[in-house]
């Protein structure tokens, strides 16, 4: 793909590039936007992990070269990048479902915690040039369901193995960086936080918003477990554009060691039956007259949850893209696509890209040049 604007002053053009977890969700239109900056990419990932896959249905495979293993298997690790020589690494590997963290925690901490610790092993005697963007998540923190959002500065925490699983890997994360990387010039080190990620080609199971499309392609309302609930929703691209900028700016010596949150502005944290009864209003065919209904769960879960992103606005000088009217059109006219016609889902997700990066364009983001 020919780029119509530059981006991220072309740092990604020709360089080598490993994702982990590239065949999952946020791996998958990582690889999408990386592909259109002209990157050169390598995927590490421990398999197929939802049906159907956005990675299969886009064909992903054919602009991404995946080595399939599992991010526990710290020497085919080892092999890997010794093999690729990166310039950049994004290390989205991990089991990111609060719901199966209950069914095999052990998995859960398992690859959250050491998958991450062993990246950070191979890197330790690394001797190639690499900046690496490590891809944690909101649910870091010790959540008191405080009104307003948690900075990089406060605690971190986790009541659920999940959460726990996170915590810990920052906690590793940051030992090693204060144990083996000050000194260590040549490899550069950043974390990324975001969470409650929504748009096309997610199918991992329990999310709310492929839960929604699959009940109504069948006519059947949608069961939700905490309808008031409330969310800061922000579409995929939008932490993607802040882990892209970010690595940009350790490739340019900038914000090694930092740890940066990315979510939307205040106005767009909305409770879940509202967002699920505004993704229901631009369903292009459907005989339901209620989209959902509560079904309880005994599983505890936060009420409230949203991130403080003022140090990315204001030492990154990044920022949202999508309103809140864009993030239900960019993610409502996906799913409609899979569902309810048989466009090119494939040409769909490049002029979404396309799209955002116009749209980031006219706002003046930082990243469009």
């Amino acid at each position: 793909m020919e780029n119509l604007v530059i981006m991220f002053e072309n740092v990604y053009k020709g360089k080598k590039v490993i994702i982990t977890g590239n065949t999952g969700f946020k791996g998958s239109w990582l690889t999408l936007w990386l592909n259109k900056l002209g990157a050169d990419l390598y995927g590490y990932s421990n398999g197929i992990i939802t049906s159907p896959s956005m990675y299969e249905e886009l064909g992903l495979s054919k602009i991404i070269k995946t080595e399939f293993s599992d991010i526990n298997d710290i020497k085919s690790l080892e092999q890997f990048i010794n093999k690729v020589k990166p310039d950049f690494i994004f290390h989205l590997a991990a089991q990111s479902l609060v719901f199966e963290s209950f069914l095999n925690p052990t998995e859960t901490i398992k690859t959250n915690l050491i998958g991450t610790m062993n990246l950070l092993e191979v890197l330790r005697s690394y001797n190639g040039e690499c900046s690496t963007v490590l891809i944690t998540s909101d649910k870091v923190y010790e959540n008191i369901e405080q009104i307003w959002g948690y900075k990089e500065t406060d605690q971190i925490g986790g009541k659920d193995i999940y959460s726990a699983s996170k915590g810990a890997s920052e906690i590793i994360i940051n030992s090693y960086l204060k144990t083996f990387f000050l000194n260590k010039l040549n490899i550069k080190i950043a974390v990324g936080r975001a969470g409650n990620v929504i748009g096309g080609g997610d199918w991992s199971k329990n999310r709310i918003v492929v839960d929604c499309y699959r009940a109504w392609s069948e006519d059947k309302k949608v069961q939700i477990r905490n309808p008031n609930a409330t969310r800061p929703w922000q579409h995929v691209l939008e932490p993607l554009s802040g882990y892209l900028l970010l690595g940009k700016e350790l490739y340019f010596n900038l914000h090694n060691h930092s740890k940066f949150n990315f979510g939307p502005e205040q106005n767009q944290i909305k409770s879940v039956k509202s967002l699920i009864n505004d993704l229901f209003e631009q369903i292009d065919s459907s005989t339901l007259q209620e989209c959902y209904s509560y079904s309880p769960s005994n599983l505890k879960e936060a009420n409230l949850l949203s991130l403080n992103c003022e140090k990315a606005f204001y030492e990154l000088r990044w920022k949202p893209t999508l309103n809140y009217e864009q993030l239900i059109s960019f993610t409502s006219q996906w799913y409609n696509g899979y569902y309810f016609s048989n466009n090119s889902l494939l040409d769909l997700s490049f002029q979404q890209i396309t799209q955002f990066e116009n749209f980031a364009k006219k706002n003046k983001a930082i990243w469009t040049t």
